[in-house]
């Protein structure tokens, strides 16, 4: 009876050291492999915000979109026209507008734009954001002067006009962000200034003799 009390008290030490040995054995392993096994950022779907596109101008993209939609729906179920052409270059224009700023938008906010191998997004982004700014409020111009006044067209001259506005905020803010996206290229391209430029190095052999 001695025995078997004493041989329960060796399986039960020598099972709580296993124990204890397998959960010390998890602690290192969770303690080695943590950095590795951390989630990459590179590796999500949705990158905002990041060093081409903030959360603001994010948000403003998808007014853009918005307004956008809304004007070419609205243009397309005006029934009769009084200058067809005006109609016409409006809703090229807005239908242009929603399906590039869905295209792009979808680019810069996921991995999608690092995959394709250009350096120049930005340089892109602010010529894309001037060429649809000009030509919606040009085209919200035009279309407001020659309609019929019907509340459907009335309607989507002012989505026109919204659409428009969106687009100038995201340039301001591009602007106070980056400046503008050229003088980024040519520090880009120039990184040093000063010996490498001839007119100084002229004046720096000229004081040395």
């Amino acid at each position: 009876m001695h025995f078997s009390t004493l041989w329960d008290c060796v399986l039960f030490y020598f099972g709580r050291a296993l124990v204890d040995s397998y959960f010390d054995r998890a602690k290192m392993a969770d303690t080695v492999y943590a950095p590795t096994t951390a989630p990459n950022p590179k590796d999500k779907c949705f990158l905002v915000p990041t060093d081409i596109l903030d959360l603001k101008r994010f948000c403003v993209k998808l007014l853009e979109v918005l307004f956008s939609v809304v004007a070419f729906l609205q243009e397309e179920f005006v029934s009769s026209c009084v200058a067809c052409n005006a109609l016409y270059f409006f809703e090229f224009v807005s239908c242009t507008a929603f399906l590039f700023t869905v295209l792009l938008l979808g680019l810069l906010s996921t991995p999608v734009h690092r995959r394709v191998g250009m350096n120049c997004w930005s340089m892109l982004d602010f010529m894309y954001t001037v060429i649809i700014f000009v030509f919606f409020f040009l085209a919200s111009i035009i279309f407001s002067a020659s309609n019929s006044g019907s509340a459907l067209e009335r309607s989507a001259v002012a989505f026109g006009f919204l659409a428009s506005l969106s687009f100038l905020l995201d340039l301001v803010l591009f602007y106070r962000t980056h400046g503008l996206p050229f003088k980024y290229a040519q520090n880009q391209e120039n990184p040093a200034t000063g010996s490498n430029n001839p007119a100084e190095a002229e004046k720096l052999n000229e004081n040395g003799a």
